[in-house]
């Protein structure tokens, strides 16, 4: 016996769905980005620093970052169709991989600028002593969008959201280097201005790589941790009418997990019961990790992880067939109520339900054709009690 089952849980962590909480945090970011970097800029032409006006240029990458999260959101929150029947959740991962590479250009052209200003001979500048007033500005802009979008995306377990608040977090850690760089060149050293904004095209660099690493991953359906499929074999195996489980296989696709499994169950239960321990294990999986919104459940009546003892076993009408052809069965046809087959370790087993009781003879005649089909281990015969 065996069944497939299939559910899909998408049910958002409160009243809001994802989609418009992914959104409302990306329009949140985009007029603090399209705020800071109209002042960056007017205050780096004021204050003639070369190290806000590119703070700015880090700032605008923000932007943009922003503008493909409230994209992806919207194509992502679409509900699964004929095309996309597990729904468009790795638009968010595929957006997430797009917000890392976005990150490491950024890092490319930032690291490329400061090497130019430290050894390109020309002099460096000193820039007004307000640059840091406007530096401080962006300090408190970014790392507030941060901690903002950082906790929303633990709430809902988005990775993109993820990756833009760690873009929110570079562009502050920017700022505070670019803070302290017009500070230093306050006191003299204008060359930690450059020496700066390369520290912090190295940080982003190795933010975006592993940003990407991460979504890349996920991509091509990676596996959660072994330690977090062993917690759902093991709670799986401790549910009622679960004898054993294999093929256990895990997935993300944005910020859920996919998973099917194998059950195996006593092979002589039936269809419906078998079905009902599949049910079981999926609403107390999903209610047990929240994280699991899509199972697929197999019933097995017996390990098949590496063989396949009885897939060149004859089906029902087959087997049927066979015996009829016998001669010496048509006696006992007119008996036969309702057949079970059970298909374990590479052997039917057949249950008879009959309306009344065959003569001896009958019986032996069905046993001995039984025998000549060669399939078949044994034959339970069970004589219907009739209720008035």
């Amino acid at each position: 016996m065996s069944g497939h089952q299939h559910h899909l849980h998408d049910a958002p962590d409160s009243g809001e769905s994802r989609q418009s909480v992914t959104r409302r945090v990306a329009l949140v970011g985009m007029s603090v980005n399209i705020f800071l970097v109209i002042a960056q800029v007017i205050g780096g032409i004021i204050t003639a620093s070369q190290a806000l006006i590119a703070d700015a240029m880090h700032t605008l990458s923000d932007l943009v970052g922003d503008i493909v999260v409230l994209v992806a959101a919207h194509h992502a929150g679409k509900a699964a169709d004929a095309n996309h029947p597990y729904g468009h959740g790795r638009i968010e991962t595929l957006a997430t991989v797009i917000l890392g590479l976005l990150l490491s250009g950024v890092a490319v052209v930032i690291l490329m600028q400061a090497w130019e200003r430290l050894f390109g001979g020309e002099p460096l500048v000193t820039p007004d002593a307000w640059a840091m007033a406007f530096a401080l500005l962006a300090i408190i802009g970014k790392e507030g969008l941060y901690h903002y979008t950082v906790h929303v995306a633990k709430r809902i377990h988005s990775p993109m959201l993820k990756a833009s608040a760690w873009h929110h977090r570079s562009d502050a850690i920017s700022s505070v280097l670019v803070l302290l760089a017009i500070a230093g060149a306050q006191l003299g050293f204008a060359w930690l201005d450059a020496a700066a904004a390369m520290i912090v095209a190295a940080m982003i660099f190795y933010m975006a790589i592993q940003l990407i690493l991460e979504s890349t991953s996920e991509l091509v359906d990676t596996g959660l941790e072994p330690q977090e499929v062993q917690d759902i074999h093991d709670f799986i195996c401790a549910i009622n009418g679960v004898e054993n489980v294999h093929l256990l296989r895990t997935r993300r696709m944005g910020g859920r997990v996919l998973a099917d499994v194998h059950l195996q169950v006593d092979g002589r239960i039936s269809v419906s019961e078998g079905h009902h321990i599949g049910e079981t294990v999926m609403y107390r999986l999903r209610k047990q990790f929240p994280s699991i919104s899509d199972v697929v459940v197999h019933i097995d009546p017996e390990d098949d992880e590496t063989a396949h003892p009885c897939k060149n076993l004859p089906s029902r009408a087959e087997l049927r067939e066979k015996l009829q052809a016998i001669p010496s069965t048509a006696p006992f046809w007119s008996y036969v109520n309702d057949l079970t087959l059970h298909y374990i370790d590479g052997k039917i087993s057949i249950d008879l339900i009959l309306n009344g009781i065959p003569t001896q003879e009958t019986l032996a005649d069905f046993e001995h054709a039984c025998k000549t089909v060669g399939c078949i281990e044994r034959v339970v015969f069970l004589t219907r009690i009739a209720s008035k």
